[in-house]
């Protein structure tokens, strides 16, 4: 059946061809084909079946986005050709002609079989997966110009007369290289001498230059910092490692997990290995968990292929860049390709990739939060399959799932970088019972940075060298509350179930008598206020307390009064990185050494390197440790070991501090002794016990609603529902409020389902989806393998 259809079933008993003839008069129809709209009409999961008009018979193949008629209203829709040629179950009658193709280019057809993979096993419609496949500003256009190319017509007709700006001109095409034709007539004027195009029109009216017009997509760029430099040689491990992946490159599809500590040289071995695929003709992708970790690693990839094209790809480029650079991709005129989640998409034309490299492959970064709600490195082994090349994923500190694979299930190779490259060590690391410094202290202010810590922090300035400190919480303070002991008021967001964070509108003086002014907001709606005077219930004042990244860089101006504050000071965060070209001009002035002192939230704890860090502090390693998610613990541990690992890439090993009230926590006390095979064998233990993932592999339905009882109700039948739908192998939670239980005015009950394996669970939310019990709607979420359970 087709939602493209309307009007009634007729004329059963005429012919095919009869039928089109008359239903589309002029129109001359040969095939028909499906098309799945960017709609969420998921109750037609392999497409709607549309009629091909003859005029758009050659432009119309699969994986061509093409504009159709939907519903009764026929409203334009976009879609995508997702079978080239079916044959109709239906009336033809009832059946619609396509309106027009869109002039981006065809899907590759490696893409179309990863969407449909993607559309069953995170259980969205394949439409909509599509549609989340393409950065709005290639389906936008956004740069898109036309040029007037011209080339000389071969062969010249005779005889004829030039003038002297003519035949400057033809004397300048005679020394080029035929394969640059077409070239755009303005480029010829600028590289022949001339200051206008009215040469060039002559020849063209003379008949020896012809002309076409040809869409281009232009934007302008930033220099970017280029790093040429190439260690003077590899260690041994990384040789045996790189030899190791780089004979996989002939044995088609197989996947690769990295584990080297942090400086051990993952990533010199991604570019050797990057060179060895491009000398084969292939395209290398690589995959970088956020944007921030791009300047680094794209400036190092640029340096270190001058005579290639290298792709980028992320979320920070302005639109025309992305367009710009994925046409390129497209195309087929790139040789390696850098990007943080999207780039899993890349339109490579089939055939040209070489391999995958995903790094950092344990980042919850990867995971897409709105529908279609993938992971980055799943879809990345996915593609890596259906193109028949190996995947490398790489991590100092590997997600229990890759893991568990390459140690248990051998369905992965493991290959170990265990100690820093040469004239690299690990730091020393020193865990600090905060709670017990607390203690020590007579100033009864709110204090964040220890005596241990404040002393390295004197001690690294004296020695000119440079500091990282870590507080995974953005704002100035988390509670707001009521200072009389007796009331309970603590400030909530009105539409969510969470305390209201405070921040401040300016940047702290550092003068202990004047009181910061700010405003109060919810991170989860992101609704704002002002902060109020005086408690609402009983009238007495409010106090500001909790810890946030703005209250450390307020007790540093404090502690440290040579500091200045944007200067040899810098907050990194969501609230001062508003664009990426913030983020990587920060990352230049730290790099430079204008910067002294950095301190941030988790985007300052991956992938970074540079040598004169000594110091790192980790204000709180508690932050995500009491959260009610199981990975609570996995996550502590990969935060606290890599952003331990940012120190020490210099002359001495450095020193990390690490302040904590849980000073004996196996994750804290495992990540400080750069200990992950212990870490992993007590955590996989413990999921053992309990049936979590990777044991098992889970699903979380979020139903969510206005109304408490309409989203428990609801929860419930799509509880009962699934029951009667599972075998035994299969544990359905019952149906209960999620650790957050409303956010933006809207509650929430989660059911969870844990399966022995993934073929279990797809073959039940498959049942599950063609019931219509898992509708594709604002109101019901489903997450496969979920990273965060709050």
């Amino acid at each position: 059946m087709s939602a493209a259809c309307c009007g009634t079933p007729r004329n059963r008993g005429r012919s095919t061809l009869a039928v089109m003839s008359s239903l589309f008069g002029d129109t001359e129809v040969h095939r028909f084909v499906r098309v799945a709209v960017e709609r969420a009409v998921d109750q037609y999961p392999n497409g709607l079946t549309y009629a091909v008009p003859a005029d758009l018979d050659a432009e119309v193949v699969a994986g061509a986005r093409v504009m159709v008629p939907l519903g009764r209203g026929d409203a334009a829709a976009a879609g995508w050709v997702v079978d080239n040629d079916v044959t109709p179950e239906i009336d033809v009658a009832r059946i619609k002609p396509i309106r027009e193709r869109d002039p981006m280019p065809a899907l590759p057809g490696e893409l179309m079989e990863l969407a449909r993979w993607i559309s069953g096993y995170y259980v969205a419609p394949i439409g909509m997966t599509l549609s989340a496949m393409l950065p709005a500003a290639v389906r936008k256009r956004v740069g898109s110009v036309s040029r007037t190319m011209v080339q000389p017509v071969d062969p010249p007709p005779p005889d004829i007369k030039l003038a002297p700006k003519q035949k400057q001109v033809m004397a300048w095409f005679a020394a080029q290289d035929a394969a640059t034709f077409p070239i755009d007539e303005r480029t010829v004027a600028l590289e022949s001498g001339l200051k206008t195009t009215g040469p060039i029109r002559r020849l063209v009216d003379k008949g020896l230059l012809e002309t076409r017009r040809q869409t281009v997509v232009e934007a302008d760029w930033s220099r970017q910092a280029v790093d040429r430099s190439v260690p003077d040689a590899l260690t041994d491990a990384q040789r045996a490692v790189l030899h190791d992946l780089t004979s996989a490159l002939d044995d088609g599809f197989s996947t690769h997990l990295l584990f080297g500590v942090t400086g051990a040289g993952k990533t010199e071995v991604y570019i050797r290995l990057l060179h060895d695929v491009v000398k084969r003709g292939k395209v290398g992708l690589m995959l970088v968990p956020e944007i921030a970790l791009t300047p680094q690693t794209a400036g190092r990839l640029i340096g270190r292929f001058p005579d290639h094209r290298v792709a980028v790809l992320h979320s920070g480029l302005t639109a025309a860049q992305r367009h710009q650079q994925w046409a390129m991709v497209a195309a087929n005129e790139v040789d390696v390709i850098l990007g943080a989640r999207s780039a899993v998409f890349a339109p490579v034309p089939d055939d040209r990739l070489g391999v995958i490299i995903v790094d950092e492959e344990h980042d919850s970064s990867y995971k897409q939060d709105q529908i279609p709600r993938y992971h980055g490195r799943d879809v990345a082994i996915r593609r890596a399959q259906l193109s028949g090349v190996p995947i490398v994923l790489g991590s100092a500190t590997p997600s229990l799932e890759s893991w568990f694979n390459a140690t248990e299930r051998g369905v992965s190779t493991l290959h170990r970088l265990a100690e820093r490259a040469p004239g690299l060590r690990l730091p020393r690391v020193r865990i600090v019972d905060f709670a017990a410094e607390m203690k020590s202290l007579e100033d009864r202010r709110v204090n964040l940075i220890g005596p241990t810590l404040r002393h390295a922090i004197e001690e690294t300035m004296k020695m000119e060298r440079q500091t990282l400190l870590l507080l995974n919480r953005r704002g100035f303070a988390n509670y707001i509350a009521c200072r009389r002991k007796s009331c309970e008021w603590l400030l909530q967001c009105e539409s969510c179930d969470v305390t209201m964070v405070y921040h401040l509108h300016r940047r702290p003086s550092g003068s202990d008598g004047e009181r910061p002014r700010g405003y109060v907001q919810c991170h989860h709606c992101q609704s704002q206020q002002r902060l109020p005077e005086r408690c609402p219930e009983c009238g007495d004042g409010i106090v500001t307390f909790g810890l946030g990244t703005q209250r450390v860089e307020q007790e540093l101006i404090r502690l440290f009064p040579d500091l200045r504050d944007g200067e040899s000071l810098v907050r990194v965060d969501s609230d001062t990185m508003h664009r990426a070209v913030d983020f990587h001009d920060t990352l230049r002035r730290f790099g430079s050494g204008d910067i002294r002192v950095l301190v941030g939230t988790q985007m300052i704890a991956k992938g970074l390197d540079y040598p004169g860090v000594r110091l790192v502090g980790v204000i709180n390693a508690d932050t995500a440790l009491n959260l009610p998610d199981f990975r609570a613990g996995e996550r502590t541990f990969q935060l606290v070991n890599q952003v331990v690992g940012r120190c020490g890439r210099g002359r001495d090993p450095g020193l990390a501090i690490v302040q904590t009230f849980n000073p004996e926590d196996p994750a804290i006390v495992h990540a400080c002794a750069h200990d992950f095979s212990s870490f992993a064998r007590e955590e996989v233990g413990h999921r053992r016990m309990c049936g979590l993932p990777p044991i098992t592999r889970m699903a979380r339905l979020v139903v969510r609603d206005p109304d408490l009882n309409r989203t428990m109700e609801r929860a419930k039948g799509v509880e009962a529902s699934l029951r009667s739908l599972a075998d035994d192998t299969i544990r359905i939670r019952p149906a209960a409020p999620c650790p957050i239980a409303r956010i933006a005015g809207k509650h929430r009950v989660q059911i969870e389902l844990l399966a022995p394996s993934a073929a279990t669970m797809q073959q039940l939310l498959a049942t599950a989806r063609r019931h219509g019990i898992l509708a594709a709607d604002a109101s019901l979420a489903v997450d496969v393998d979920p990273v965060a359970m709050l």
